[in-house]
């Protein structure tokens, strides 16, 4: 049976009016599951008008006590972490241990917003003149949006909200219309932690949904994660509407793999960095960098792993890679395959035209491994966003740094090495946002910030840790002098926050 999802507007679910829907699907069996309702420009005016009538109340709540909402929903989050991880897989393919790590990961930015009376404390300077004292103080911006991609439908979405909400924000999420179930179970779970209604909204949709966050006046900030050419034009489209931004693009994840690695935990890492949740990472390891004799006991390693990979459905328990998110995007990345045979590299394991028992419909692809990849190929350039890792051969350490440094995207890097003195010239010299050492996929933690350098981000500042509270708040410098007054009496009751 085919399930009709709703918005969520002013603290309840509302119906799509537009009549416009799009399809869901279990990527497993390629059926379709849910229908999911596209937004008018009249809907989403609806959800800001909610989310403003909320914002100034919510704004003057304490910032402990919008903690405390934060508190309760970590509780329930981690309550129902199986509910959400499968809700996950059902729409997204990724496998349930996948799925929960996900789940988790969210959470913990969720744990950090609960910090938010610390995070929003100010400076004091006493006497910056004579009798004058000067503080800064952070205020929240008012209604702010986030547009989110399908691979991680609950981690991502939890980058943004959690800290956007704790600062004082009203919060309008529009989710990727492919897996949008996650979105509406948060939603709920908000609401049963004590968030008022019009606080947090999802609106689904496509272009049009977009396009109408990214010019609306009523919304002070946007945060994007996806594709480059789509991140820039979002970036572009809500700067140009005096709003601000920031815009995380695509990646072409480079781990260099030194002569003196440990092979062995070179290889566990590329195995799940490249073929874990079937590449659908923004920080997936798409290109291995072997450098000077490693490259053919490395590509040996690799082959012999990805042979016996465990490709099935996501909520198989045996399943070590699940299926693309739709049949579209298994096409596009077995075209990618398709191409790199032509242009001449060595495609040492084939995925392509995989079919399981009982799943023959749906969108498998298996892992698939290239070897003598050059840089002027589309497979090296371009980010796939699938089942498929590229080895390219370098004969020194600096030649495999100026492979990283030249590519258009600095998202995430990694080296492996037993060697102190590379590892820290590679930290110190590559132009990357993030950076691993022995560590293949170098995601940090909540408290840390998330982002890349070159054309992998649009904007000024990271998603999540301290550089997200400076996003969804403004800096505000009070010089204040005060003429003697006449004091207070005594008051002998314990002092309270009121």
């Amino acid at each position: 049976m085919t399930t009709t999802l709703s918005h969520w507007i002013a603290g309840k679910p509302t119906a799509g009016q537009s009549g416009r829907f799009g399809d869901v699907f279990n990527p497993a069996t390629g059926e379709v599951t849910a229908r999911v309702p596209l937004a008018t420009q009249q809907e989403l005016d609806a959800a800001v008008a909610a989310a403003t009538a909320a914002w100034p109340a919510w704004a003057a709540t304490p910032p402990l006590r919008r903690a405390r909402v934060m508190f309760k929903f970590k509780e329930i989050l981690e309550r129902n972490k199986e509910v959400l991880a499968r809700a996950i897989t059902l729409e997204h393919g990724k496998v349930l241990s996948d799925a929960e790590g996900e789940v988790i990961r969210g959470t913990e930015v969720v744990e950090f917003a609960c910090g938010i009376p610390q995070l929003l404390k100010g400076e004091f300077t006493e006497n910056v003149g004579t009798e004058i004292d000067s503080w800064s103080l952070r205020q929240p911006l008012g209604v702010v949006a986030g547009i989110t991609p399908f691979n991680f439908p609950a981690m991502v979405p939890m980058w943004m909200y959690p800290v956007a909400l704790a600062c004082g924000n009203c919060f309008i999420l529009k989710p990727s219309e492919r897996d949008p179930s996650a979105a509406m179970l948060m939603a709920e779970w908000l609401k049963e932690a004590g968030l008022p209604d019009g606080v947090f909204t999802v609106v689904h949709g496509d272009k049009v949904a977009v396009d109408a966050i990214l010019e609306h006046p009523g919304i002070a900030a946007v945060s994007f994660v996806g594709s480059t050419p789509i991140a820039e034009y979002v970036y572009r489209t809500a700067a140009n509407h005096g709003k601000r931004v920031q815009a995380l693009g695509g990646a072409k994840n480079h781990l260099v793999v030194m002569p003196d690695a440990d092979l062995e935990l070179a290889t566990d890492g590329l195995m799940g960095a490249a073929y874990g949740s079937a590449g659908e990472r923004c920080m997936a390891v798409s290109v291995a960098v072997a450098v000077g004799n490693s490259a053919d006991a490395l590509v040996d390693r690799l082959a012999t792993r990805l042979r016996t990979l465990k490709v099935g459905p996501g909520v198989d328990k045996e399943s070590e890679m699940g299926p693309l998110v739709t049949r579209q995007h298994m096409d596009k990345v077995s075209g990618y395959v398709d191409d790199g045979v032509k242009a001449g590299a060595k495609l040492v394991v084939d995925g392509r035209g995989l079919k399981l028992q009982g799943y023959e419909n749906g969108f498998f692809l298996g892992g698939c491994l290239f070897d003598q990849v050059t840089p002027d190929m589309r497979i090296y350039k371009e980010e796939i966003f699938g089942p498929v890792l590229s080895v390219v051969r370098v004969p020194t350490y600096a030649d495999a740094l100026k492979l990283v440094n030249d590519h258009e995207y600095g998202n995430g890097t990694a080296i492996f090495t037993r060697d102190g003195d590379a590892a820290r010239a590679f930290t110190a010299q590559c132009k990357i946002g993030m950076v691993g050492v022995n560590v293949p996929i170098p995601v940090p933690m909540a408290f840390h910030s998330f982002g890349g350098w070159k054309r992998s981000l649009f904007g000024d500042m990271y998603v999540h840790g301290p550089e997200g509270v400076r996003f969804y708040t403004r800096l505000k410098t009070v010089t204040a002098r005060w003429p003697t007054g006449i004091r207070s009496g005594a008051e002998f009751v314990m002092p309270t926050m009121r």
